[in-house]
């Protein structure tokens, strides 16, 4: 295995519990039936957006094909956001990846000006639970972008400390010929009440933790894998409709035979055996059946060659700060130019 001095407020629209009912921290006046848990609203209170949604993740032969499917969890709900990380990893974000200050337009995205991971620093050792060092800096630099956030909600939350705030699907090769990887990196957050009066609460995120879902465990079969946030999300999986041999599915194996071959690996427990161009042109032809209505984004990524949209977001990509030690054949998220 590899203190500030800005006047906070927290309207609770909807409850965060245990069963991962959706959530926003808000700083407008809810509407009924949770009027009773509004607040009074100052202009500098701090607002969270939720990114919900799904990642599904086919490691085949010599590529990763991965893709992302918006579900939003509340009505200001934000995509699911897709990130360089380095040079051999991506990650997509769910949960609270955005944040806004209602006096400032621009908000605070946890996606933008992250300094890329070039080599594992030695201050991170990792622990059991945690990545190997690599990883752990990746997520020591998401912790350092969250806690000033986090600090900033000084009132009792209704959530589960085993909840988390922001969840990050890491998709990659790891160093060492130890090839493809797929983690998730869960934030939770933990309040102490630090006076009697006022109900002021103390409110911190907690270091990340780290769960690997590819590669398996050894003789474990290799199939596709997912991860959703909310976690609770009801449904199966894109690997359980394949094992079932759902119906939509079987009906594109008689329109293209050649997705046949890939059906086999996947329930065989080989998908890392199944031909790269035919995964990719089944993920593309079976996400909008299981998707339905929402929007997904898809792309593969190659230890050699990089990273490549297939179904790019829609919304513009916005210029990035580069890291001056990034070498210039380094893959990147950009769309290429329409000429």
């Amino acid at each position: 295995m590899r203190g500030h001095s800005q006047s906070v407020s927290l309207c609770l629209r909807v409850t965060f519990s245990r069963t991962f009912t959706p959530f926003l921290l808000c700083g407008v006046l809810c509407a009924s039936p949770f009027d009773a848990l509004a607040q009074e609203q100052h202009e500098d209170e701090i607002v969270a957006n939720l990114a919900g949604g799904r990642a599904i993740v086919h490691v085949a032969k010599d590529v990763i094909v991965f893709a992302a499917i918006d579900q939003p969890v509340e009505r200001n709900s934000i995509p699911p956001r897709v990130m360089s990380l380095d040079t051999t990893h991506i990650g997509i974000l769910f949960g609270a990846a955005e944040w806004r200050i209602p006096a400032d337009p621009k908000p605070i995205r946890l996606d933008r000006n992250f300094q890329h991971v070039t080599r594992g620093d030695p201050r991170y050792q990792s622990t059991p639970g945690e990545g190997e060092t690599d990883l752990e800096t990746m997520g020591v630099a998401f912790l350092e972008k969250l806690r000033p956030l986090v600090a900033q909600l000084n009132h009792k939350l209704d959530f589960s400390s085993e909840d988390p705030i922001l969840q990050i699907v890491i998709i990659g090769y790891a160093p060492n010929d130890y090839g493809p990887e797929v983690w998730v990196v869960e934030f939770r957050m933990e309040q102490e009440q630090v006076a009697t009066r006022g109900e002021y609460w103390q409110t911190r995120v907690q270091r990340p933790r780290f769960t690997q879902l590819y590669p398996p465990e050894k003789h474990a079969p290799r199939t596709i894998v997912e991860s959703r946030y909310l976690p609770d999300a009801k449904g199966p999986t894109l690997a359980e409709l394949i094992q079932g041999n759902d119906p939509h599915i079987t009906h594109l194996v008689s329109a293209e035979p050649r997705f046949a071959k890939v059906l086999d690996n996947i329930r065989g427990g080989q998908a890392q055996k199944a031909a790269p161009i035919d995964s990719a042109d089944f993920m593309r032809a079976v996400l909008p059946l299981i998707a339905g209505n929402a929007t997904f984004v898809l792309g593969t990524m190659d230890e050699r060659h990089g990273f490549e949209w297939l179904v790019p977001p829609e919304e513009p990509v916005e210029k990035v700060q580069e890291d001056k030690n990034r070498p210039p054949e380094a893959p990147t998220l950009r769309r290429t130019p329409k000429p």
